[in-house]
């Protein structure tokens, strides 16, 4: 019983010093809207750092983030070499081959890729029936259709900077798994209905003369 009590008495004052130090902490602010006593304030008030900017915090210059040195290449890191033009896109679709060998596991890499950055506005078959594609000025067009003949370096060129409303992808998906995507886009292509790029119909077309027989 006396047990009982004592603990009673132990409650009851800790109740009171408790609501005694809340009524002290949270009465006698001028400003209405304070929350009350901050325990951490850094926390709360954390300075905010503008991106690529130079701060002084505590006497000390920051960079907040810095830039690669001017010429220099990541390690791993393989340039692309065809820049964002429409001769570098028709460059891209003569010569640029891709670097991985065809295997069913790298196909089936390249479906799951597709499934998270394309179905959206391609479709599940590449039709361009995509739910997002959908309300999209115009939707993309069919890879069995349209896109049917488009060779292997335009398709990785157009994921690599995006092409009409489709955005850029190469900050999104690295080298190799954007050739993995052009596997299984190779795939929803279905059989080529031409013997070589669409690329090459210019210079295929140019006639060959003849040296004359004397």
């Amino acid at each position: 019983m006396n047990l009982s009590y004592r603990n009673l008495k132990l409650i009851t004052c800790g109740t009171f010093a408790v609501m005694l130090v809340a009524g002290f902490t949270s009465c006698g602010k001028k400003d209405v809207n304070s929350p009350g006593f901050e325990f951490m304030p850094d926390m709360y008030r954390s300075p905010s750092l503008e991106y690529y900017g130079t701060h002084i915090i505590n006497g000390d210059t920051l960079n907040s983030s810095k830039l690669p040195v001017a010429g220099t290449i990541a390690r791993g890191f393989i340039p692309y070499v065809y820049p964002n033009t429409p001769d570098g896109y028709t460059s891209a679709g003569l010569y640029l081959k891709n670097p991985l060998d065809y295997t069913e596991a790298i196909e089936k890499e390249g479906e799951v890729l597709y499934g998270k950055y394309c179905v959206h506005c391609h479709g599940a078959t590449g039709g361009g029936d995509g739910k997002v594609g959908a309300k999209l000025p115009g939707p993309p067009p069919a890879y069995n259709v349209a896109l049917k003949d488009l060779p292997q370096g335009k398709i990785f060129h157009s994921i690599t900077y995006g092409k009409g409303t489709m955005g850029a992808h190469q900050s999104l998906l690295t080298q190799e798994e954007r050739w993995k995507l052009v596997y299984y886009v190779q795939k929803l292509q279905g059989p080529k209905t031409v013997a070589v790029d669409s690329t090459a119909k210019v210079a295929a077309a140019t006639p060959t003369v003849e040296p004359a027989k004397h």
